[in-house]
Parts: C-alpha cells; structure tokens; sequence
C-alpha cells in the first residue's frame, strides 16, 4: 500500500466513525513529513457548530499542536471535496497538497463550484490530487444517505 493509499484509508477510517456518530461521513487527515499530526471525521453535530468540518478539525488540531497558523510543509487527505469555507481555510494555512477523494458536484469548490484555487483572490492553491479511493468514499456517502432517509422518511 503507498503511503498515499494509507493516509487516504485513516481518512476513511474518520468519516466511518462520523458516521457512526450520525455525523455526514467526512474524514480528514493532515500528514507532516509521512506523519499523521491530526485526524478528525466531521463534527457539526456533535459541537453544535457549522465550521466542525473534518478538514477545519485538523488544520485548528495541528495548528495547536505546532504552536502555528501555517501549515506549509502538511499534506491534507480528506474523503470528500472540500466546500468553499475548506477550501479558503486549507488556502489560508498554506496546505502544500490536497488529496480528495470523491467529488462534491453541489457543494465542492476545488474542482466543481466556486474552484476556490483558481480564483485571483486566491493567495495560495495547493497541489490538488482528486479520486484517491473514490468509489470508497462516494459509497459511504450514498449508504449513508439512504439509510438516514429509509429511516426518517427524508431529511
């Protein structure tokens, strides 16, 4: 397994566990010369909070574990395409690389939306590497999805 197919799998691992929390399946992990410094999966729900996304979880968590605000030498992996708000927080930290696994055609704005990177007002864009482990995580999003509308009859 490359270290890019690991990384992507503790993601996975993540947006499980939020779904078990009833959290939407998200996880992210932020790598650090081959190390996983933070991992989160979403945590709206369980914070009561919009902006506990999985990608703002672990860049607020590594950036208090390192004592700082950039993050130029991390490596972010996370499940879903990042929505608008992501997107300008991993931009803002300065992310090196982002890899994605599915895409997010109503609320992503890497590669589909707003295409936060491409903007001018942009005063960062990472590396972008799309479809790590994508059927995985568009799975766990479909079942989730149907599961919690079989269950409450919508949402």
């Amino acid at each position: 397994m490359t270290n890019s197919a690991k990384f992507m799998d503790a993601a996975l691992q993540e947006a499980f566990a939020a779904a078990d929390r009833g959290e939407v399946p998200v996880g992210a992990v932020l790598v650090i010369d081959g190390a996983i410094v933070a991992r989160s999966g979403n945590r709206t729900r369980a914070e009561n909070d919009i902006t506990a996304h999985a990608e703002i979880a672990v860049i607020r968590e590594a950036s208090a574990l390192l004592g700082q605000e950039r993050l130029s030498g991390a490596d972010l992996y996370v499940t879903l395409e990042p929505c608008t708000m992501c997107a300008a927080a991993i931009s803002f930290a300065r992310i090196r690389r982002l890899y994605y696994g599915a895409e997010d055609l109503k609320g992503g704005a890497v590669d589909n939306g707003v295409r936060f990177f491409t903007q001018p007002t942009c005063h960062h864009a990472p590396d972008v590497y799309s479809g790590l482990a994508e059927t995985d995580a568009s799975a766990l999003l479909v079942d989730f999805f149907r599961s919690k509308r079989d269950r409450e009859g919508g949402l």
